[in-house]
């Protein structure tokens, strides 16, 4: 195939809003009035960019987003997803192309918005080959249904394959201190080739922003009751970085959650933090953190602290790792 041209780099904030935990994942999440204040006054304050999914709550998150933008739709960049959806209750991935074009219509209708700026193919569906999808995404491109396209959870090699095919605009995959995944090629592909790194989860699910006291005390269907770094073996290990960490917080005259973020920022002006909250002083604890000026010198040993050496167990467990197409440490070793 004959590679496109490359995309041109996608104006993104320097930190967007991950919408998720509003409708999914993380125990019982706010009701959906407090869920429709919350974004309402989040784009009060300026937040520049919110990020949903055809599967966060079953469709719901996206209908929360859509209420919240109605009337305001320029004020934020929009980023959504397809690929991977709640069918009859169940997680289904399926990057068809006949499946995502009724994925891009029906994110439409539940936004409420006759464009989509960034849409992600969530997951790689590995029965598909990627470019069938990217093409896919490239009909929508043509079609004005989307402004761009993004990949979330790929590996360098599917990154170029599909770019084989279209203009790939971002790339969202997990980055965080806990999680260098990105450091085994991806961060350096997408700084070379003009594409975005959204991370998500640079917050490591509550653990860097000092939120996680007893991972057993979690809500029953919190995701991270599955995730091994947060049970009882790993979690021990992993706890004892905690005090160091707050101290270098401290040290840094900023919170641990911004210490973090600010980490990530770091990486690279391409590299950009989607910290999700239901909280609003939260949410503006993360957005203050992109004006820190933090010594590069403590940034390094915030570096050296939280690292894959020093992090106790993988980040997913076998079923959800097998989801995933993102390079491991352990296909690595």
């Amino acid at each position: 195939m004959t590679p496109t041209t490359p995309a041109s780099p996608m104006k993104l904030p320097r930190i967007g809003l991950g919408c998720m935990s509003l409708s999914h994942a993380y125990g019982v999440p706010p009701t959906p009035e407090d869920g429709l204040a919350f974004l309402r006054r989040a784009l009060d304050e300026g937040v520049g960019m919110l990020d949903t999914a055809t599967l966060y709550g079953g469709g719901r998150n996206e209908e929360l987003v859509g209420r919240a933008i109605a009337g305001r739709r320029d004020e934020v960049v929009l980023a959504s997803k397809c690929g991977m959806a709640m069918v009859d209750g169940v997680k289904r991935i399926d990057g068809r192309p006949e499946t995502l074009q009724e994925q891009v219509d029906a994110s439409l209708g539940r936004l409420g918005v006759e464009h989509i700026d960034l849409y992600y193919l969530h997951r790689w569906d590995k029965q598909v080959p990627i470019g069938e999808s990217a093409g896919a995404l490239a009909e929508m491109v043509t079609a004005g249904k989307i402004g761009a396209i993004g990949l979330s959870e790929v590996s360098v090699q599917r990154l170029r394959e599909a770019q084989a095919v279209a203009p790939i605009a971002a790339v969202q995959n997990e980055y965080s201190l806990w999680s260098r995944n990105a450091e085994l090629g991806m961060l350096e592909a997408t700084r070379s080739s003009g594409v975005a790194l959204v991370a998500f989860s640079p917050l490591a699910r509550g653990f860097l922003s000092d939120g996680i006291d007893d991972p057993s005390e979690l809500a029953p269907k919190d995701i991270r009751l599955n995730m091994p770094r947060f049970q009882a073996d790993h979690w021990t290990s992993n706890a004892r970085l905690l005090p160091a960490w707050r101290a270098l917080a401290a040290e840094a005259g900023c919170t641990p959650g911004q210490l973090a973020l600010a980490w990530v920022l770091s990486r690279g002006e391409h590299v950009v933090p989607i910290p999700g909250t239901t909280r609003l002083d939260h949410f503006r604890e993360n957005q203050a953190a992109a004006s820190l000026s933090i010594d590069p010198a403590l940034l390094e040993r915030a570096g050296e602290l939280i690292d894959t050496p020093t992090v106790s167990g993988p980040r997913y467990a076998p079923g959800a790792a097998a989801e995933v197409d993102a390079e491991t440490f352990e296909d690595a070793a």
